[in-house]
């Protein structure tokens, strides 16, 4: 024993495998699990491929607001594809094993596209003579590659502070996909920088997003209620529906999991929160293509042409 507990002292920690449990306490249950959330990821790639399709096909949506969206369903795409997968593999047949790089490898860029959506809302109703001057195609790209650059760059570090810990062997993870904690928790000595590292990634982006994002619906409103016409009002208003739909769906569940961590302790169970980051890695990618596809006329109209060339072929 004492020369296996040696082995793993001293083993890289490149070379450890870890293994994922699922959800702790519901393995009875992950069959069941498994199969809306099967079903939602499916929908989620339909969804956003059919958007990211339409978007690029169609000249008429070469347009800020839908390249904002394109940029969101590549997004989602990418924040379902890397966890779901992996997480029906456990619920099927229990394949956890994953090793380390694969584990601290995933950064997300939903909060900072959501931000500069807000932006366009802003630039679109608070100055509409200079909205195509102002967002061109280059500000555009320029934009994305700023909200990307920005994701990257605060969950790089991530690697550095999961690297810098000491291991004892303990190598399961007791979730259904890999976060930054999970591992993080498997050390043998302090994590508190970790733990505040956490916090302040929390404070100074995703919260910082969400106070920029009420200001621009402040300055937005502002500007709306100075219309003299009622039917302009809402016009606008319904303009914004979408995007704020997006907004509180994706905020909610990730600002319940945050302060559900650090301040309900033990008085929610385990498996309540990792039920509910399950959810979050793959509600908010079904759910927007289709609040898009619901509100936005321009991409109603676009469906139905094609389901109508569909059935004229048929």
């Amino acid at each position: 024993m004492t020369t296996f507990s040696t082995t793993l002292n001293h083993t890289s920690l490149r070379d450890i495998w870890y293994t994922m449990i699922g959800i702790p306490g519901l393995e009875d249950a992950h069959i069941w699990i498994s199969i809306p959330i099967c079903s939602m990821y499916i929908v989620a790639i339909a969804g956003n491929a059919l958007l990211l399709f339409l978007i690029s096909t169609e000249w008429s949506l070469h347009e800020p607001m839908y390249l904002f969206l394109s940029m969101l369903a590549l997004a989602d795409i990418f924040l379902s594809t890397v966890t779901t997968p992996k997480m029906l593999a456990i619920f099927w047949f229990q394949a956890g094993g994953i090793s380390f790089a694969s584990c601290v490898s995933l950064f997300v860029a939903e909060s900072a596209i959501l931000l500069a959506m807000a932006f366009n809302r802003y630039v679109a109703i608070c100055y509409p003579l200079r909205y195509t001057n102002i967002l061109t195609p280059s500000v555009i790209i320029k934009m994305g590659i700023a909200s990307v650059t920005r994701s990257f760059f605060i969950c790089f570090p991530l690697i550095f502070l999961v690297y810098r810990l000491t291991y004892c062997g303990r190598n399961i993870i007791r979730h259904s996909y890999c976060e930054h904690m999970g591992i993080a928790r498997l050390a043998c000595d302090s994590i508190k920088v970790n733990i505040y590292y956490g916090v302040i990634v929390a404070l100074f982006s995703t919260c910082l997003d969400v106070v920029l994002i009420i200001i621009s619906y402040i300055l937005i409103l502002c500007a709306v209620f100075r219309i003299p016409s009622r039917e302009a009002q809402l016009k606008a208003l319904g303009t914004c529906g979408s995007h704020v739909c997006v907004i509180l769906l994706f905020y909610t569940p990730a600002f319940f999991s945050f302060f559900a961590h650090r301040f309900g302790g033990h008085s929610i169970p385990l498996h309540v929160h990792i039920l509910l980051a399950n959810l979050y890695v793959v509600v908010p990618p079904t759910v927007n293509p289709i609040i898009y596809g619901v509100k936005t006329k321009q991409i109603q109209e676009r469906v139905m042409q094609i389901f109508s060339l569909g059935k004229t072929f048929c």
